[in-house]
């Protein structure tokens, strides 16, 4: 069987091996081109096209008569979009004889859209996964192939449980693909009334509303936590982003919503009287101490 494969992420690189593993003959591989103004803390497709001798080609835009042509050339019997950022024209899906699949980075039918994984943990969910779905003109609503959940633990950030999807993107393609290859694609419902629709976020949707409650606020740092953005709030006109912190045990009622230093230790306190105990808070990239954080904030 002959794929052609979009892909990018770790996601990407794993299920690419994957098919290699399973004897797929990856004809043609679609990427993107590193955005310089992004951290890049994941493996590069590239590299692997370029290891196994595979094509790789990063246009700007999937719709273009160019790839259409690329891709028609190549005779796809699948085609795949591992983590590939773009949706794919109708048209170039139905190149694939025996069809189209994504892998998404949740359990649909729940969490369609962007970034599934920083809203499950925003949303304080306890379990998320990996669906490999077929793909269709709306996003994530194609018939579900196979999904791997995993948990999400009270303390796990963002990027914790990618580490977690990736695994179960992972075994979820290299379990399923025989029966995929074997021409017994399943073919389960994606009731998508039982899931919602999640667009892109920026880093600005990180600021932290103090008079949340202490849970809300944890959630947020975690969802956002480096190597992402991050969650951060502004005193005397400075920008502060947690690096790391934990809820804390201790109840602060007596203190106003907001950062603050007792004993040495700084504190993120919430509208509920708890806070987060904040281990580790950046200003302009770098750490800082709490007697900087108090001198901070009682300067004018």
């Amino acid at each position: 069987m002959r794929a052609v494969v979009f892909a990018y992420h770790n996601v990407g690189v794993r299920c690419l091996k994957v098919l290699l593993a399973r004897g797929v003959d990856v004809a043609l591989v679609v990427s993107h081109e590193d955005n310089p103004s992004e951290t890049i803390w994941f493996e590069s497709v590239a590299s692997v096209c370029a290891e196994h001798g595979i094509r790789c080609v990063m246009p700007t835009d999937p719709n273009t008569p160019e790839l259409f042509a690329q891709v028609k050339a190549a005779q796809p019997d699948f085609i795949f979009s591992f983590y590939y950022r773009y949706m794919l024209p109708v048209s170039l899906l139905e190149l694939a004889k025996h069809g189209a699949y994504n892998m998404h980075g949740s359990l649909l039918p729940k969490y369609r859209g962007r970034v599934p994984i920083n809203w499950a943990v925003l949303h304080g969910e306890t379990e998320t996964g990996a669906t490999l779905h077929e793909m269709m003109a709306k996003p994530d609503a194609g018939t579900i192939v196979a999904q791997t959940a995993v948990p999400i633990l009270p303390d796990d950030t963002a990027y914790e449980v990618f580490g977690k999807v990736v695994v179960a993107a992972e075994q979820t393609l290299w379990n399923v693909l025989p029966k995929m290859l074997a021409g017994q694609t399943p073919r389960l419902p994606n009731e998508l009334s039982k899931g919602s629709y999640f667009g892109g976020r920026k880093p600005e949707d990180g600021r932290i509303d103090w008079s949340q409650p202490a849970q809300t606020v944890y959630n947020l740092h975690r969802a956002v936590a480096p190597p992402y953005p991050g969650a951060w709030t502004v005193v005397n006109g400075k920008t502060l982003v947690i690096d790391k912190a934990r809820l804390s045990a201790q109840m602060h009622r007596d203190l106003p919503p907001g950062l603050a230093v007792v004993d040495n230790c700084i504190f993120g306190v919430c509208g509920d009287g708890r806070a987060l105990s904040i281990h580790q808070l950046l200003a302009d990239g770098k750490a800082i101490s709490p007697a900087e954080c108090q001198q901070l904030l009682f300067s004018n």
